[in-house]
C-alpha cells in the first residue's frame, strides 16, 4: 500500500512540476480568466456543491466534531457567494509575478534587477474548511505556482466539488488542469508522502489545528510556512473607551469561534475594572461564552476557575480565558509568555500606550481598537489567504499571492568583464 501512495505522489508531483513550468510565464490575462471562470462555475454549480457538503456535514457529525468545527465545515449560499467573490477579487489583483522589487546600477556597468518569481509547486494540507480549496488554488495560480491540495477527510466531498470548479476555470482559460490538483484519497498516508516530496514540492503550507501543524513541522523535509495556533489576546487598557471595548470584545470572541482569529484570552487592566466593573465579562456570559478565570474575576457570577493550561490554549469554541493585569507592561509580559505570535489587540484611546504595545510585541498581526476577527487575508484586501504564517522567514501574517513569490536577479551588462 505504501508503494501505491508513493506512486500516486510521484504521478501528482510530476504533473505539478510540468504545470508550474508553464504557469511561470502564463499571462496575467489567462490567469485572471481562469479565476473568473472558476468563480462563475462555483455559483452555477452551487446546488451540486451544497449536496456534497451535506455528505461532509453528516460525516463530521458522525466523527463528533464540535459545533465550532462543524461551522467551519458548513457551506451555504452566502458562503459560496463569498468564495466566488474571493476568486474574482484575486483575479482582479495586480499580478505579483515579474514585479521589479528593486533595481540599481553598479560602477562596473552592470544593471541589476530583483524580480518576483513563482515559488514553483506549493503543497497545502488543511482541515475542515472546504473554502481553502478555492482560496489556496486561486492564490497559488495568481502567483504562477502549481498547487497540490490535501483537504481534511471531513471536507472530502465539498473540496472535490470546489476543485472541479477550479479545474473548469483552468480548462476554459487554456491553462494546464494539473495546475490545481486535489489528492484523491482520505488516507493520511498521503500527508506523509507530501512531507517527504522534496523532488516535487517547494514549500508546504499546513492549515489546521496544533496536531496537524506539529506533525508537519516535525516530519517535513520540505520547507514549511508555519501556521501555528491562533492564541489571540485582546487587552482592555485603562484608557479604553467602554462602548468600543464592549463591541470589539464580543465580536472578537463570538462572531465565529472556530477560526484562528477568534480571541482566546481577554486581559483587563485593573483600573479599567475598578472604573467599569465586570461589564466585559458579563457581556460574554450573556452571549453564552464560558469564561475561565482566576482571582477577583471568579467573584463574577457564572465564571469558572481556569485550569493551569487554559492560558495559552486555543479553544476554537465558545470559551475564553480572562485575567486582570496591572497595566500594559503586564499585558505584554502575559502575551509574550502564552501567545502564539498570531494576532493581539489593544483597546485604548492612549496613543503612547498603543505605541508601546505595538513596539514591544512581535506577533504577526497587532491591532488597536479592532476585532481580532479581522486577521484574515480577505479583510486585508488580498482576496483570500492560504493561511496566517506565524514564523519569521519569507512570509508572515496573511499569506496572499505576493507572499507566494520568491525572487530572482536579472543582471545586464554590455560585454562587461570582471577584472
Amino acid at each position: 500500500m505504501s508503494e501505491d501512495f508513493s506512486a500516486m505522489m510521484a504521478g501528482i508531483g510530476t504533473k505539478a512540476r510540468a504545470a508550474a513550468a508553464e504557469l511561470a510565464y502564463a499571462s496575467s490575462e489567462r490567469k485572471a480568466a481562469a479565476l473568473q471562470a472558476a468563480a462563475a462555475a462555483v455559483w452555477a454549480r452551487r446546488e451540486e456543491i451544497l449536496d456534497a457538503n451535506v455528505l461532509d456535514m453528516a460525516y463530521g457529525e458522525e466523527k463528533g466534531l464540535t459545533p465550532a468545527m462543524l461551522d467551519r465545515l458548513m457551506l451555504n449560499d452566502t458562503r459560496l457567494r463569498g468564495i466566488a467573490d474571493g476568486l474574482r477579487q484575486v483575479a482582479e489583483q495586480r499580478d505579483p509575478v515579474g514585479r521589479v522589487l528593486d533595481e540599481w546600477d553598479r560602477p562596473n556597468g552592470l544593471h541589476i534587477q530583483r524580480v518576483a518569481t513563482p515559488l514553483g509547486v506549493v503543497g497545502v494540507i488543511y482541515e475542515s474548511r472546504p473554502n481553502v480549496t478555492a482560496d489556496a488554488g486561486a492564490l497559488c495560480l495568481k502567483a504562477g505556482n502549481a498547487v497540490i491540495l490535501r483537504g481534511g477527510s471531513e471536507s472530502f466531498h465539498s473540496s472535490e466539488a470546489l476543485h472541479d470548479c477550479m479545474v473548469q476555470g483552468l480548462r476554459e482559460a487554456g491553462l494546464p488542469e494539473a495546475a490545481i490538483q486535489l489528492v484523491p484519497t482520505r488516507d493520511r498516508a498521503m500527508v506523509s508522502e507530501m512531507l517527504r516530496a522534496m523532488s516535487y514540492i517547494d514549500v508546504i503550507v499546513p492549515r489546521g489545528g496544533k496536531g496537524l501543524v506539529g506533525l508537519v513541522q516535525s516530519e517535513a523535509r520540505v520547507p514549511v510556512f508555519a501556521h501555528l495556533e491562533g492564541i489571540c489576546h485582546i487587552y482592555a487598557d485603562r484608557d479604553a473607551d467602554l462602548e468600543k471595548a464592549r463591541r470589539v470584545v464580543l465580536n472578537a470572541k463570538t462572531r465565529r469561534t472556530g477560526i484562528c482569529g477568534a480571541a482566546e484570552c481577554l486581559l483587563i487592566d485593573w483600573q479599567f475594572y475598578t472604573k467599569h466593573g465586570a461589564v466585559l465579562i458579563e457581556d460574554l456570559l450573556k452571549a453564552g461564552v464560558e469564561v475561565r478565570t482566576e482571582g477577583e474575576l471568579l467573584k463574577v457570577p457564572g465564571t469558572v476557575r481556569a485550569a493551569p493550561d487554559d492560558f495559552g490554549r486555543e479553544f476554537l469554541d465558545k470559551i475564553i480565558a480572562a485575567k486582570l493585569v496591572d497595566g500594559v507592561d503586564a499585558a505584554i509580559a502575559h502575551i509574550r509568555k502564552y501567545g502564539s505570535q498570531h494576532t493581539e489587540a489593544i483597546l485604548t484611546e492612549n496613543d503612547a500606550t498603543a505605541a508601546r504595545f505595538f513596539e514591544r510585541l512581535d506577533s504577526a498581526i497587532l491591532m488597536r481598537n479592532a476585532s481580532t476577527q479581522f486577521a484574515d487575508g480577505g479583510e486585508f484586501g488580498m482576496g483570500g489567504e492560504i493561511g496566517i504564517a506565524t514564523g519569521k522567514l519569507h512570509a508572515r501574517g496573511p499569506v496572499g499571492a505576493e507572499q507566494l513569490c520568491s525572487f530572482k536577479y536579472l543582471v545586464t551588462g554590455d560585454g562587461t568583464i570582471r577584472t
